[in-house]
């Protein structure tokens, strides 16, 4: 917008409003009195268009941005911890109850035990954190009778910080879908705030008037793990007290949480290869460009009736890798067809072969 405003342009401007028969020569009086204005009103130009990038949100980044998006009610999600299962044997190889706050290490993290009657482990450094199950881990204080100490499944995804591209979108989409007592955007918008939840799909009248189905993905787009489900139940609508009002559901609304389903599919490829590439250099590229399709495919799942897995989306970013010269045929589940999965369904990738 002000581009046009340079030190020359503006200069030139001040020194067209002096008379004539004035010496506006480099050197004059005149001139040395406007040049450093001039240089110093370049500068406030300069400083005025990132001004204003900084000012509206569709250019606003970081800390600017969360000052927009506090004006509509949005705060920026934080980086969240993983949850692991613990599994703790004595000698005998009984269970062994850790006491709650015990640290333990393994795989490269520090995991806190913060719930001793289930053998939760928490880990203690936020964000996308994974270890593989069955990592040994090793006790930072001393326990007598723990004879083995071990990682189990993934309970709850960690999730890195909210980045500026999202955090824009739910900005925007506020003006949208206003969030008002109970209605699906309130849902939605409270249940994908909690942490280690992706996606929720809301369903009125599930079992009959008066009841609400929410059903869940995980941050890491994938099947919700049962601790994430009982946790966002607990939270939104505890089974003890359903439709009482206890959680954040309004009184009156009996809520049933659960978690997507998976459609499993696999995906068949017939490609023409250049002479220099073999299926055995490509097969791991292609199945996880496969894979990156699901999972963009998931993260639009709570705001699609029903998701299509499509033949031409793959072959299209195959086409991208190098090596391949062109695809023959492509197959979703031995059939030449699109998918269309069900309403809580998400798909995931079984195996992919040449055909």
């Amino acid at each position: 917008m002000y581009e046009t405003k340079t030190y020359a342009s503006i200069l030139s401007d001040c020194l067209s409003t002096i008379s004539a028969d004035l010496d506006t020569r480099e050197g004059s009086i005149i001139y040395d009195a406007l040049a450093p204005t001039c240089a110093q009103l370049a500068i406030f130009y300069t400083e005025l268009s990132t001004l204003l990038d900084r000012a509206f949100p569709d250019t606003a980044t970081s800390d600017d941005l969360d000052r927009k998006a506090a004006e509509r009610g949005i705060a920026r999600e934080q980086a969240t911890y993983a949850q692991y299962q613990g599994l703790f044997l004595d000698g005998s190889g009984n269970t062994f109850t850790s006491i709650e706050g015990s640290r333990f290490s393994g795989g490269g993290v520090n995991y806190t035990l913060t719930d001793s009657a289930n053998g939760i482990l928490t880990v203690e450094t936020a964000g996308d954190v994974t270890v593989s199950a069955g990592t040994t881990l090793l006790p930072l204080e001393y326990h007598a009778d723990l004879a083995s100490a071990t990682l189990g499944a993934l309970l709850i995804s960690g999730a890195e910080i909210e980045d500026d591209d999202t955090l824009r979108s739910r900005y925007f989409a506020s003006f949208e879908s206003q969030s008002f007592g109970g209605n699906i955007a309130d849902y939605q918008s409270r249940t994908q705030a909690m942490d280690g939840v992706g996606g929720a799909k809301i369903i009125r009248a599930a079992s009959g008037g008066g009841t609400v189905e929410v059903i869940l993905v995980g941050s890491d787009w994938a099947v919700a793990s049962d601790a994430l489900v009982s946790q966002v139940q607990t939270a939104l609508d505890p089974t003890q007290n359903q439709g009482d009002g206890v959680g954040l559901a309004p009184i009156g609304h009996t809520v049933t949480v659960s978690s997507a389903q998976e459609c499993s599919i696999s995906v068949g490829v017939s490609l023409t290869l250049d002479d220099d590439t073999s299926w055995a250099n490509l097969e791991s590229e292609i199945t996880q460009v496969i894979q990156d399709y699901f999972t963009t495919l998931t993260e639009t799942w709570a705001n699609t009736d029903n998701l299509i897995v499509r033949i031409s989306q793959i072959e299209t970013r195959l086409l991208e890798i190098n090596g391949i010269i062109d695809i023959e045929g492509t197959t979703l589940n031995d059939l030449a067809k699109n998918i269309t999965l069900e309403a809580d369904e998400i798909p995931t990738l079984e195996e992919v072969s040449a055909l």
